[in-house]
């Protein structure tokens, strides 16, 4: 069902539901429930869900298992919904290049853009990620969704295209077209390692620094953060931001986290450099 969602090719989730029924004698409820706990481990884990089956994280320890064996046994589950993805990153990357080939103002007769913002959602609570179960947390280690997301390209760059647009009209909807002009990608014009992603300002004309962290996944997907990126939150704790995007490319929300990230997050080392 998740394969042919993400292809847009139509399905019927009562036909699947019935099926299951008849293979493993439950009720409908049960089944709709399992549905829904799949869905929290896919989140988790930064893949999409199946719209109509939200999360919900009462989690059997059968279950760990035998999504373990699955996604063993079929790694081609974790290119569904690239080509989604990558649709999305043409169309806004389109409306990306209209905005930059009609200079200051990125408005002319005939040929407005007008970039949307994103919904901001609530931060998770930090520590809430210690009460995963065991079992999903072997499967975090095992398939690990934050080196998965890093690598993504498409995905990295369709999210900050989208913060790129939702700064861009937040600034116009403050009346600061003077500032909205100035917003820069400055991954894409710099390129990386500057330790943030975008350089845009407060409605006030404060400097903002903005480093974007994507994925397909929920809130609670975990994600990377290099060193750079680290030291220019400290350095510059009054400017930069980190803007989580989850749910992306359907659903994008965005929540916010400022400096120190120990606030809000808990930070792991996960590798160490050796010099002499």
């Amino acid at each position: 069902m998740l394969a042919a969602e993400q292809a847009g090719e139509p399905y019927v989730k009562a036909r699947h539901a019935e099926r299951l029924m008849a293979e493993i004698g439950r009720t409908h409820r049960s089944v709709e429930f399992k549905h829904m706990n799949v869905s929290a481990v896919l989140s988790v884990l930064g893949l999409p869900t199946i719209r109509g089956y939200k999360p919900k994280a009462n989690y059997q320890a059968a279950l760990f298992p035998a999504i373990y064996r699955y996604l063993s046994a079929h790694p081609d589950v974790w290119d569904i919904g690239q080509e989604r993805l990558a649709q999305a990153w043409r169309r806004d990357g389109t409306q990306t290049e209209r905005a930059s080939s009609l200079g200051p103002g990125w408005s002319d007769e005939g040929k407005a853009f007008a970039p949307a913002p994103l919904l901001v959602a609530e931060a998770p609570l930090v520590g809430s990620n210690r009460s995963r179960p065991q079992g999903l947390q072997r499967l975090v280690r095992k398939f690990d969704p934050a080196a998965r997301d890093a690598r993504n390209r498409i995905l990295g760059r369709l999210g900050e295209q989208h913060v790129l647009h939702h700064e861009i009209a937040i600034l116009i909807a403050a009346d600061r077209m003077d500032l909205a002009k100035k917003v820069e990608w400055t991954a894409d014009v710099h390129g990386d390692g500057a330790g943030y992603d975008i350089r845009s300002f407060n409605p006030s004309g404060a400097e903002r620094l903005i480093e974007v962290k994507s994925t397909r996944g929920g809130p609670t997907t975990d994600f990377y953060l290099t060193r750079t990126e680290r030291e220019v939150s400290e350095e510059r704790a009054d400017a930069w931001r980190l803007y989580r995007l989850h749910g992306l490319p359907d659903t994008p929300r965005v929540f916010v986290l400022p400096p120190p990230l120990e606030h809000h997050v808990t930070l792991t080392p996960e590798a160490w450099k050796a010099s002499f």
